[in-house]
């Protein structure tokens, strides 16, 4: 997944004010760390196929278990006599498919895989072709090396050769291989693009194709969507759209979570990737789908609908227009506490934007959930849930910061003021200085301080005073100093700051007219 600045980087281009909404939310494509390095086992990169039954063996009568060798495997694979050719490939399939522990990296050394490479030519034999697909998609559901071997070996073309097999067993094997060829990275998946794989899987896919057999194209084709250093070609992306977009209608969630997956990783990205996407009417049934009750697919909906609304003020509005801030009400109070993270995610991006978007987000009561959180979530969330705040405040009118005011923010932003994260305090306080500034042009900012002074909020302040982090210390007085009295900081001396220090000076543009 990719790399994202660090939350310093994020921290002051947030709060450049004299920047436009369009170009403020561009920048929250950056917005969470830990959201952006979407864990692997989120969606299996490369999957091994551990069944011990074949089925294209169910027609025959059950073959006496032969136990071989590995001597006995290299000397049957390399020898002339049909059956014990497949016998011996039987047997390396097998070993690759134990559930503990399979030997994918004796049988790599052992040199076994051009031969199996080679098998899977042997059209006359579709049983042994079926081994031999089976052995290498195991074989490259392993290390990247060992991937790399399959792919040195020569195995692509044949495999994707395979894609027109008439037996359909050995056809799906086939895409099971390419599918964890194209899943090890973006070096293997476009090779397997520029083998033009994309139009065979396409071809594939019929209303009576089996559906273990769409799964794993499905499967595939987001394999093929996969990263993003660099991204999959224009062409290809062009080829898989339409046909994601048939998928999304299916109704096995299996289907839609890898579609929907696809469609997460070709809109993490610039603004013209998300519009390809957009552009296809994806919306209204992405958001549809982050009403379901099966996390496997509301998780990657989500994530699709939240990487929208980093894009432009157009793509963001037709998000909501699809409905997403209908929808995201109920997934910030969300039983699961990754979904509430992505919910308050999607959320402070439409914050992000124009103050047409922020009424849209109190018109469909977005402010108590998004308090709730901040009172009660965890952290991890909480601090997602101040940066929509601080989105919120950055964006504003004057109306709608006294609406955030009157739905009960302060409070929970003064608890948090005692958060061990150095980020989120700085947040924190730079949100109570512009709302305060915002008070004093309306002449409330008596009535506010005195607000902050009853939630415990200016003791929580100046024990800020002498925080271990000097720019928390010199943010908190500077805060003291500009509206709560200068006498607050008498006998208070704060340390000289270095350079370092002297640039995260930049973070106070927030407060500066």
């Amino acid at each position: 997944m990719p790399t994202l600045d660090a939350p310093e980087e994020r921290l002051r281009k947030f709060k450049y004010r004299g920047k436009d909404a369009s170009v403020r939310r561009q920048q929250r494509m950056a917005v969470s760390l830990e959201l952006r390095k979407a864990k692997k086992d989120e969606q299996a990169l490369k999957r091994r196929n551990i069944t011990d039954f074949s089925p294209d063996q169910a027609s025959e009568k059950p073959a006496k278990e032969i136990s071989l060798t590995l001597a006995e495997i290299i000397e049957g694979m390399n020898g002339s006599d049909p059956v014990l050719r497949f016998q011996a490939t039987q047997a390396v399939r097998k070993m690759l498919s134990r559930e503990r522990n399979p030997p994918l990296k004796l049988i790599v050394e052992a040199g076994l895989i051009p031969k199996l490479v080679e098998f899977l030519k042997s059209s006359l034999y579709p049983c042994l072709q079926l081994e031999a697909a089976w052995a290498l998609t195991n074989i490259a559901s392993g290390t990247s090396e060992q991937t790399r071997a399959v792919v040195e070996g020569g195995a692509i073309q044949p495999l994707i050769e395979l894609l027109s097999s008439p037996s359909v067993t050995v056809c799906e094997q086939a895409v099971w291989a390419l599918g964890n060829i194209a899943g090890d990275g973006p070096e293997f998946r476009d090779v397997v693009i520029s083998s033009n794989a994309i139009p065979h899987l396409l071809a594939l896919i019929s209303s009576t194709i089996p559906i273990t057999f769409l799964r794993n194209i499905t499967w595939t084709l987001s394999n093929l969507c996969r990263n993003k250093n660099p991204y999959p070609c224009e062409k290809a992306v062009k080829q898989m759209l339409p046909v994601l977009f048939l998928l999304l209608q299916h109704h096995d969630s299996e289907i839609l979570s890898d579609a929907c997956w696809a469609l997460s990783y070709l809109t993490d990205g610039c603004n013209e990737r998300i519009g390809q996407v957009v552009d296809t009417g994806v919306l209204p049934r992405l958001v549809e789908l982050m009403t379901s009750s099966e996390l496997n697919v509301l998780t990657p909906s989500l994530r699709t609908v939240g990487n929208i609304v980093t894009g432009t003020d157009h793509q963001t509005q037709m998000a909501i227009d699809a409905g997403m801030l209908r929808v995201l009400p109920q997934l910030l109070r969300h039983p699961k506490h990754s979904i509430q993270k992505e919910a308050a995610w999607a959320l402070s991006n439409v914050a992000a934007g124009p103050c047409q978007h922020i009424q849209q987000l109190i018109g469909h009561d977005m402010l108590p959930p998004l308090v709730a959180l901040l009172k009660n979530g965890e952290f991890k969330v909480q601090k997602e849930a101040v940066w929509t705040v601080a989105n919120f405040t950055s964006g504003a009118t004057v109306k709608q910061l006294i609406q955030l005011v009157h739905s009960g923010v302060l409070e929970p932003l003064v608890n948090l003021l005692t958060a061990p994260d150095v980020k989120t305090v700085l947040i924190i306080l730079d949100v109570i200085s512009y709302i305060l500034q915002a008070a004093e042009k309306l002449s409330e900012k008596e009535n506010l301080c005195l607000l902050i002074e009853e939630l415990g909020g200016i003791d929580r302040i100046e024990a800020l005073l002498l925080h271990e982090n000097r720019q928390i210390g010199r943010t908190a007085l500077n805060l003291i100093e500009k509206h709560f009295g200068e006498e607050e900081d008498d006998g208070i001396v704060l340390p000289v700051l270095d350079q370092e220090d002297q640039d995260c000076e930049f973070i106070k543009c927030l407060t500066k007219k």
